[in-house]
């Protein structure tokens, strides 16, 4: 079906449709809890003045949805925690054939627990545990090693969908290369596994429907030798016959305090951090199309921009607690993580770190400083185990959401054969047969987060009395039941 529409709302409904004026977004990372219509919208959303259509709103969750977020339990999160800084080193080089001590009992103990989750999920959950032999690489891996990812899958319905979050289980010291001391990773990263776990222990249970979209918990190693078991991970999905289409993959790394500074003196105990990077690498996007991305302004509209910003609508809730302070890059200086080898394999990524870091607790040997007695270590006393759980309720909102709306639309294009004060868009569907509708957001192109939207049902052409010269436009799937996808960025075309 085709359809132009044209929606226009008079100059006395202005007021409610766009607060002209809003609170700075950052303001609301000052609060224990988000007001929604300030959460997406700043005062750079005052011009130009907008007549059509309606404020766009945070997505509020479905009652399934709160009722996973609210059986994370934090003594699940706590006990996990525990349980892998018990196995004294997680380094990757540690041994592999002990039970007790070492990567491979860690290894081990993670594919147990996917395996309980999975056999109490109905046919659900499959659980993998996919490695391959790495080289010496004349750098952090100077023998022959073993690296092996666990994968727990939970089946949706639809062919060839995914959705991924990470957290990586090995661990190390000062010396990137001390394979034998103990390294407790309680914060890096066995806080991020935690999440991947109680996310599939509960998402897999055949009380909820299966998702549209199948997601993928997984637990890497590799990662401090240099991100070896997410790269693994990421050529494995695209090297796949057909490549397989990951819509989105999140990483959890130091994800377990909200306490950081030079002695903890900083706290944000509501908050989480997405890095999101803005242009892909040149071999994912290529000259032209970077080029043309460049001359439109879509700079600030990547995939994993639009991934960000879809998970500060659907997360940002009473059912979480927490703000999500999204900052437009890839990672911290001089740091990286594991949603790198997925970006440059073409997959939208993005990454979830604490507000606050506290490098006294981060690759560092465990001991006491004689002279002051600050403790050093990556200890599970410095892990704040709510925090933890409030972070794994912001992943379970974000990947909820995501797996039970609609795919992306495909083949998004802005008409600019001639000059227009309108703007017309055209889009294909995400999949042969979608029955559902779609929604055409905007925003000013120095707002961070879309302000506007308007409905325009099951068609696959909108005409609107917006210009495309002052906004930036996006287009999302919405489902019959009114979940809403990621929004897509048009590029110049035509039908």
């Amino acid at each position: 079906m085709r359809l132009a529409v044209l929606a226009t709302i008079g100059p006395a409904a202005l007021a409610s449709a766009i607060p002209l004026t809003s609170s700075n977004p950052a303001a609301v990372l000052l609060r224990p809890r988000v007001e929604p219509p300030a959460a997406l919208a700043c005062s750079a959303s005052s011009w130009p003045p907008n007549t059509i259509g309606a404020v766009n709103e945070p997505q509020p969750p479905s009652a399934d949805l709160e009722s996973i977020l609210a059986q994370v339990d934090p003594a699940n999160i706590e006990n996990t925690i525990r349980t892998l800084v018990s196995f004294g080193t997680r380094h990757t080089l540690s041994t592999q054939n002990s039970s007790t001590r070492g990567i491979g009992a860690a290894r081990n103990w993670i594919h147990g627990e996917f395996q309980k989750y999975a056999s109490a999920s109905d046919g659900r959950l499959s659980v993998n545990a996919i490695g391959y032999l790495q080289e010496p690489d004349g750098n952090r891996v100077p023998f022959p090693t073993y690296i092996y990812d666990v994968v727990a899958t939970l089946q949706g319905t639809e062919e060839n969908r995914l959705y991924v979050v990470s957290g990586h289980y090995d661990s190390r010291v000062s010396d990137p290369n001390n394979y034998e001391d103990d390294a407790p990773g309680a914060d890096d990263d066995a806080s991020g596994v935690a999440v991947s776990l109680e996310l599939a222990r509960i998402m897999s249970q055949p009380q909820y429907p299966r998702p549209k979209a199948s997601i993928a918990f997984v637990a890497v190693a590799g990662e401090e030798q240099g991100l070896y078991g997410s790269q693994f991970l990421a050529q494995t999905y695209a090297n796949a016959t057909p490549r397989v289409n990951v819509e989105g993959m999140f990483t959890n790394d130091i994800v377990g305090s909200s306490k950081g500074g030079e002695n903890g003196e900083l706290s944000d105990p509501y908050v989480i951090r997405l890095f999101a990077q803005g242009l892909p690498p040149l071999d994912v996007e290529n000259s032209t199309t970077r080029e043309t991305r460049l001359t439109i302004g879509g700079e600030n509209d990547t995939p994993s921009r639009q991934l960000a910003r879809f998970v500060k609508e659907v997360a940002e809730n009473e059912a979480t607690g927490m703000n999500v302070s999204v900052v437009y890059r890839l990672d911290r200086y001089l740091r990286g993580g594991d949603h790198r080898p997925f970006l440059q394999a073409g997959y939208p990524a993005a990454r979830f770190t604490e507000p606050h870091e506290n490098y006294a607790h981060q690759h560092q040997d465990v001991r006491v400083d004689p002279d002051t007695g600050k403790q050093y270590g990556d200890l599970p006393e410095f892990v704040d185990f709510e925090y933890v759980a409030r972070v794994a309720k912001v992943n379970g909102a974000a990947l909820w959401s995501l797996a039970t709306a609609p795919g992306t639309p495909k083949n998004v294009r802005v008409d600019t054969s001639a000059l227009s004060t309108n703007t017309t868009l055209y889009w294909d569907a995400p999949v042969e047969g979608y029955g559902g509708g779609y929604e055409v957001v905007w925003r000013p192109t120095s707002a961070p987060f879309w302000t506007g939207v308007i409905d325009v049902g099951p068609a696959i052409q909108a005409m609107l009395s917006l210009s495309k010269d002052d906004v930036v436009f996006g287009v999302r799937a919405k489902g019959s039941d009114g979940f809403r996808g990621v929004a897509v960025l048009p590029f110049p075309g035509s039908r």
